[in-house]
């Protein structure tokens, strides 16, 4: 009997909307994957913003759980920049060897960090940014609102990066919008990565969340005695658009280190 494949659930980054992931989703697909990319509710346009870390760690858990874990199903979460400080915060507990010990079908098999947040229990995004000293950079990097919702001041160069044709850009970037950047200064309260089996895929270009942030996460959490399995690719912050047959790969590699 062929082993049954997994779900694929991508928690997507700050600004995005789920088509931003189309052109990746469509690789995974023609792998005979099933993918899921829900949106946020942190992207719901509301002004002032009615959703936070705790609103989307509160729904992306229920999606999973609802439509997935317990009819069966074995998932693997990739996440994206902001979507790791969602699935750090979510899918605690939610490990197939936490569900099986508890009598309950299904399971989060795999963690898959894409350039994304690892964090500490009690660590914000924003405690990054203090760590190496960039604050002064955060009002020529964001447009902070009033209400707490921002915008990339320059999503062309610092989130996406070079790669693309200038059509292709464009058509990315017009895609991208508002989020409530509070989020940015939420800490989680729990960590998956402890217990769920964790992949990291660099991304050696990104301008949003630099090189050096990333590697010094995943250090940090190889020092709490969890192994990462790491991968690296040469592009910035979007490897979804800018490396998706790379990043098709890697999850395939992932899926068959299982």
């Amino acid at each position: 009997m062929a082993t049954l494949k997994p779900d694929i659930v991508v928690v997507h980054a700050a600004w995005h909307l789920p088509a931003a992931y189309g052109k990746f989703c469509d690789l995974v697909k023609s792998r005979g994957l099933t993918i899921h990319v829900p949106e946020l509710p942190s992207m719901n346009g509301d002004r002032p913003p009615t959703a936070d870390l705790a609103t989307d760690t509160e729904f992306i858990r229920n999606y999973i759980v609802t439509n997935l874990l317990d009819v069966g199903r074995s998932v693997v979460v990739l996440m994206h920049s902001y979507g790791g400080q969602v699935g750090t915060n979510a899918l605690f507990g939610l490990g197939t060897k936490d569900r099986k010990a508890q009598g309950l079908p299904g399971g989060v098999s795999q963690l898959v960090y894409i350039s994304a947040a690892a964090s500490l229990e009690g660590e914000s995004m924003i405690d990054q940014v203090k760590r190496f000293g960039h604050m002064d950079l955060m009002p020529l990097a964001f447009d902070y609102a009033e209400d707490g919702t921002c915008v990339d001041r320059n999503p062309k160069d610092l989130v996406v990066g070079p790669g693309l044709s200038e059509s292709e850009l464009e058509d990315y970037v017009s895609g991208l919008t508002r989020w409530n950047g509070v989020c940015l200064y939420q800490a989680v309260d729990r960590c998956a990565w402890r217990k769920i089996p964790m992949a990291y895929v660099y991304s050696t270009n990104d301008m949003t969340l630099p090189f050096d942030y990333q590697k010094h996460m995943v250090e940090t959490v190889q020092s709490q005695g969890v192994e990462v399995q790491t991968f690296t690719l040469e592009t910035g912050h979007c490897p979804n658009i800018t490396k998706p047959d790379e990043l098709a790969e890697i999850i395939e590699k992932v899926l068959e280190s299982m």
